[in-house]
């Protein structure tokens, strides 16, 4: 089906598009107020032409994967939510260079790298989500980050499609820098010649790991903190004696003290006074201002 976006326009648009939608049904802490619009476009230049509509309409706009590291608001979005998750093509570039869209898994394109005799960012099998998302905030884990074997990265940018080698683009821990309105549509992995069963025994271990260390057992969003330079953010909470505690229905995990849960009914609001709870009182004891890992948007 394809949808007129408004009476004046002549823009076609043909994916699906929900208005005052609860985004507590796109997190995975499972809250957040409504969105005035949820887009989730086919392909890239359903995306393009959803933004020519949203621009002529003055309508902002945020972009997001499966919300796994997204807090929102309990008040909710002003504009139009996309989610990317039907990007999510999977090819091979070249040789050794593995080209995923933005929407596409984590394990999936790990998964693809292993079928074409490829390894190196086997780290992101257990990290949920999706390679926009990872590598907007440069997900990784074990001392790696998937930027470093980022060859190129496909954005959005002012409504052109611009490709950018590594050197071009800039990124540190847990981030990677944009302009305000860029879009990260693909990427391109350099990977290495690797045995199947070795990239096997890598996931494997990896998904075992955070099985073992992760196993929570309520909504949660990962790691709710950045982890301070050489140093462990739980570690620091645990410090602080905060492991356990609780604001509403928002927890900080008897299993893992980095991971806030929803164990109930927990609201927005309740996160947020949970971690401005548990910085307060790690500054009280280490003097380390602890930084979120999560996406914090939404309505103030």
């Amino acid at each position: 089906m394809v949808i007129i976006l408004s009476r004046e326009s002549d823009i076609p648009y043909r994916g699906e598009l929900l208005r005052n939608e609860a985004m507590e049904r796109h997190t995975s802490l499972k809250t957040g107020g409504p969105a005035d619009y949820f887009a989730i476009p086919e392909d890239t230049d359903d995306l393009c032409a959803l933004l020519v509509w949203l621009r002529r309409e003055e309508i902002p706009f945020m972009t997001m994967g499966r919300g796994y590291n997204l807090l929102v608001r309990d008040r909710g979005i002003r504009g139009c939510v996309i989610s990317l998750e039907k990007l999510s093509r999977i090819t091979l570039a070249d040789n050794h260079v593995v080209q995923a869209e933005a929407g596409a898994e984590n394990l999936t394109v790990v998964r693809f790298a292993q079928q074409h005799g490829l390894g190196g960012i086997s780290f992101i099998s257990g990290i949920p989500g999706t390679i926009g998302g990872a590598l907007t905030m440069n997900a990784g884990a074990y001392g790696q980050g998937i930027l470093p074997h980022t060859e190129r990265l496909t954005l959005l940018r002012n409504g052109a499609v611009l490709s950018l080698s590594r050197g071009e683009f800039e990124y540190g821990y847990r981030r990677l820098s944009l302009k305000d309105g860029d879009i990260v549509l693909a990427a391109q992995f350099s990977l290495s010649p690797c045995d199947a069963g070795v990239v096997e025994e890598a996931i494997r271990k990896d998904v075992e790991l955070r099985r073992t260390k992760h196993n929570v057992g309520f909504p949660s969003a990962g790691s709710f903190f950045k982890n301070p330079s050489g140093q462990a953010a739980w570690k620091l909470i645990d410090a602080a004696g905060l492991r356990g505690t609780a604001v509403g229905g928002a927890l900080v995990s008897e299993v893992h003290s980095n991971f806030l849960v929803n164990a109930g009914g927990a609201t927005t609001g309740d996160f947020l006074t949970l971690a401005a709870l548990i910085k307060k009182q790690v500054f009280a004891i280490s003097g380390v201002t602890l930084e979120e890992e999560v996406r914090i948007v939404g309505e103030i």
